[in-house]
């Protein structure tokens, strides 16, 4: 009885959580710009009415910016927290790791008000610039999630063996340990890339005077006549939000193959 109450609650709440996004696609191929059911028709217009929106494209090319910027950065630090944490023993280990993954459990609403307020007190104009630290600060913690399994999986014999053969810790790093650790810091990249790509809150608060993707979509949906094209410009984020996680956890499963470790599933 309890498995099954369970298994029901976690249908309704998958269902609950995903519907919005089944209808998301049935919304931008219907002929109406009334958002309602029944549906007057199919049409494809809404779809291509998107490369009739320079504002548009200009969103996506800076929001595109950003998230590549944002993505090698927040693996860089990943793999620098990643490695530390695995390989080394230090006072405080634990409480500054947990302090390095605090933006995974805190409210975006938080982080992004207490960066404002430290970036103006400082001086830092909103622009790209403090964008993208907003979203290093939020992808950091998944990114260091996604490598420690990495890091944690190898055989801390084969980085000896290279010692032994008179490499030194760059060079063994990069020659050993990297190519080992790639499917993972591969996922890494796609995963925060997609973070920065669609995340509206902190890029709302910081953006200033251009905006990013998800700011422009929710600016437009103020606007009724706009919204079938919100609709479709949604489906194509969804989608390409899909192919890029399937994408990622591809490369985190064959990361843990290749290390001959358990894959447990998930990413986190």
């Amino acid at each position: 009885m309890k498995g099954g109450g369970l298994r029901v609650y976690a249908v309704v709440y998958l269902a609950f959580l995903y519907a919005p996004i089944v209808l998301l696609p049935l919304f931008a191929f219907n002929s109406s710009t009334i958002i309602a059911f029944p549906l007057s028709g199919f049409t494809t217009d809404w779809f291509v009415a998107l490369t009739d929106r320079p504002e548009l494209h200009r969103a996506v090319r800076y929001s595109l910016g950003i998230a590549a910027v944002t993505a090698v950065l927040a693996t860089l630090l990943g793999i620098c927290a990643a490695r530390a944490g695995t390989k080394y023993r230090f006072p405080g280990k634990g409480p500054v790791l947990g302090f390095i993954m605090l933006p995974l459990v805190l409210p975006e609403i938080i982080v992004a008000v207490s960066l404002l307020v430290v970036l103006l007190r400082l001086g830092v104009p909103l622009s790209a610039f403090s964008v993208i630290l907003g979203h290093v600060l939020i992808c950091t913690p998944f990114s260091i999630a996604i490598l420690n399994s990495a890091f944690a999986s190898l055989d801390q014999s084969l980085e000896e063996a290279a010692y032994d053969l008179g490499e030194g810790p760059w060079s063994a790093f990069r020659l050993v340990i990297l190519p080992l650790v790639m499917p993972g810091i591969i996922s890494s990249l796609l995963i925060s890339f997609t973070i920065s790509l669609d995340e509206y809150i902190i890029a709302s608060f910081l953006t200033g005077t251009r905006p990013t993707l998800p700011v422009y979509l929710f600016s437009q949906m103020r606007f009724p006549q706009e919204l079938p094209v919100v609709m479709a410009l949604g489906s194509v984020l969804v989608l390409l939000s899909v192919v890029l996680l399937t994408i990622a956890e591809y490369f985190r499963r064959r990361g843990v193959a290749r290390a001959g470790g358990k894959d447990t599933g998930g990413f986190l």
